[in-house]
């Protein structure tokens, strides 16, 4: 079997619980117009297309005594009309209403006996219009073997493309036995499979110890009467349910900053970020001392012939970032921003955001989908929440005729991080997805608003005659001449 699970990927099955379950998801809103765009065209679009990501149709299999890892194997009993869901809005239809009916959607695991994604035509929205919601585990999209299945449904012209279709039949399941006599003849043939089942087995006992440590220490705290003290004021311990505040923005506003400034937009969108945590933990009575230490882990795209090749040109790695929100300026927290990216930038490996945007096919999904993946992999590291933002194209797409118009990703959250930021620039718009625990972040809806807020903040300091962000060591004054 050649189609077999790396160690790192069985690593994010063992992090799958119902605490934190490990999928992606985009939102998305369309105006059907006269396209006739429902439930049936959307089925049809993704049968069309699901042949550019064959291991949608795969599930995965274990291996008799953990002989070797597991293996993807065709889904014998494929039904697509499992995976596409119908879903409504009660009247009048609101963004409010779709958020919530996304949150209890991302709350609930994928099923691990089935390809493990859904997709969910969500009908009754005001003013015509509908979204898709599509999730995928964070195993199934890896940028080498599989992008995101959105990746491949939107067409840069209301006219679909015509493709050939494909009579799928599911290759024969081989029996467990049969799993068991393939591991071995592979690991006598290939000594690469017998080290990867040992890294499986040995993560795995890591894995244990650590869970073992972490209730060690919990017990501890009890007996000596502690209370765990949460390593910032969005750490904690997770719920089974999920909230999502989305937020829309103007393009260009971050143009602006961005020319007046000289920076990036990806600066202009984390020193944003930064500025709306600010406000937001100080409405929640936060201390200084906690807004002092807020770390995000920031995916950056990168062309590395070291790093494994992916099929979209480029590889995602990590990148920490210590968010200034003890700052008051927006303009100063701009400047540090823009600073503790000119490291990556220095390196000449990073990769231009019009590049990211015109990759084939709407590539933000899978991009996104990747971030979460290398935060996944880099918990260690000690960061507080993860923020992925990937540009997009500036022109409308369409899925079978319908006119996307927004697009908001919703990230998964890590252990211990009761948020996390998705944000995605398309056809003149920057749009959020605040992913929040329900129970531990109440308030998220207030974080949504501080978004707007610190962009405006922006803005007014970029067009109101205020000062540019300040570069370098500050000049010191000349004494007078006696």
């Amino acid at each position: 079997m050649s189609d077999r699970l790396r160690p790192r990927d069985l690593a994010f099955v063992a992090t799958d619980t119902a605490a934190t379950p490990m999928h992606n998801a985009t939102l998305e809103i369309f105006d059907p117009g006269d396209s006739g765009f429902d439930y049936l065209a959307l089925t049809q679009l993704i049968t069309d297309r699901i042949a550019f990501v064959p291991r949608y149709r795969k599930v995965i299999r274990p291996v008799l005594g953990s002989l070797a890892n597991p293996v993807w194997i065709d889904d014998a009993g494929f039904d697509i009309s499992y995976h596409v869901r119908r879903s409504g809005l009660p009247r009048p239809g609101t963004m409010e209403q779709l958020r919530e009916l996304t949150g209890r959607i991302m709350s609930r695991r994928l099923d691990p006996n089935r390809p493990l994604w859904e997709v969910y035509l969500i009908e009754g929205l005001a003013d015509g219009k509908v979204a898709v919601l599509s999730k995928s585990h964070q195993i199934l999209v890896d940028g080498v073997e599989t992008v995101d299945l959105g990746q491949v449904l939107l067409d840069t012209s209301p006219e679909p493309k015509q493709l050939v279709h494909e009579d799928w039949e599911p290759r024969r399941a081989p029996s467990p036995l049969g799993l068991a006599v393939s591991a071995v003849a592979e690991s006598l043939r290939d000594p690469a499979t017998v080290l990867a089942t040992g890294q499986t087995a040995a993560e795995r006992l890591l894995r244990r110890a650590e869970e073992g440590r972490n209730r060690l220490a919990a017990v501890a705290g009890v007996l000596a009467n502690r209370r765990p003290t949460p390593d910032s004021p969005i750490s904690a311990e997770l719920s089974e349910q999920r909230r999502l505040v989305t937020v829309r923005t103007d393009f260009e506003d971050y143009r602006a900053i961005r020319l007046a400034h000289n920076t990036s937009v990806n600066d202009v969108v984390l020193a944003t970020v930064t500025g709306a945590l600010r406000n937001w933990l100080l409405a929640r009575g936060t201390s200084s001392s906690k807004m002092r230490n807020l770390r995000a882990m920031v995916p950056m795209s990168v062309i590395d012939d070291e790093l494994e090749a992916t099929s979209l040109g480029s590889q995602v790695t990590p990148h920490l970032v210590q968010l200034p929100i003890a700052e008051a300026s927006p303009l100063v927290r701009l400047h540090q921003v823009r600073y503790a990216f000119q490291a990556h930038r220095d390196t000449g490996q990073a990769v231009a955001a019009n590049r990211l945007a015109g990759v084939a096919g709407f590539a933000p999904t899978t991009f996104h989908a990747l971030g979460s993946r290398v935060a996944a992999q880099s918990q260690r590291r000690h960061f507080n929440l993860t923020v992925t933002n990937v540009p997009g194209p500036q022109f409308p797409l369409y899925a079978a005729g319908a006119r996307m118009l927004e697009t908001y990703p919703v990230q998964p959250l890590l252990p211990g991080h009761a948020l996390a930021i998705g944000v995605t620039s398309y056809d003149g718009g920057v749009f959020y997805g605040i992913t929040g625990d329900r129970d531990a972040l109440p308030d998220l809806a207030v974080l949504g608003q501080c978004i707007t807020e610190a962009l405006e903040e922006l803005v007014d300091h970029t067009t109101g005659g205020r000062t540019r962000a300040p570069r370098g060591r500050p000049k010191t004054a000349k004494k007078p001449s006696p």
